[in-house]
């Protein structure tokens, strides 16, 4: 069984339903979520919007390998609304985001895959809700 925690966030919509129905699908498909933090809103990070996001980390058990566990959030992603990660290699809008923050202590780095994420520590939106489940 693997540790992971995974970042969420959505700023378009019903925020905390789509946060809510996020942790929902990752406990049917990922595994188990065993901690979740709090939601916390926030100011856009990387692009200029007028919508906030709505964000939380929740930590999950597993048996998913990391490319398998992409694939998951990915297909969840799109289910709830998610088109592009970017727009011509910018940020913008989304119904939800979810991100891959450390999964046990490995370390992935793939074109497509990077593991622990690798701008986690620059985003206090990650590190705070991280910093709540991790004590």
């Amino acid at each position: 069984m693997h540790v992971v925690y995974l970042g969420l966030g959505s700023n378009l919509g019903e925020r905390e339903r789509y946060v809510a129905e996020a942790v929902a699908r990752i406990g049917e498909r990922v595994g188990q979520v065993v901690r979740q933090s709090s939601l916390y809103v926030t100011e856009p990070w990387g692009f200029r919007s007028v919508h906030p996001f709505v964000n939380a980390v929740v930590c999950c058990q597993t048996t998913l390998t990391p490319r398998q566990l992409l694939c998951a959030t990915q297909q969840i992603e799109r289910e709830l609304g998610r088109r592009h990660k970017t727009h011509d290699g910018a940020y913008e809008d989304r119904t939800i985001d979810i991100d891959i923050l450390l999964y046990d202590d490995l370390r992935v780095d793939e074109p497509d895959l990077q593991i622990p994420h690798p701008l986690m520590y620059e985003r206090e939106f990650v590190m705070q809700p991280l910093r709540e489940i991790m004590e």
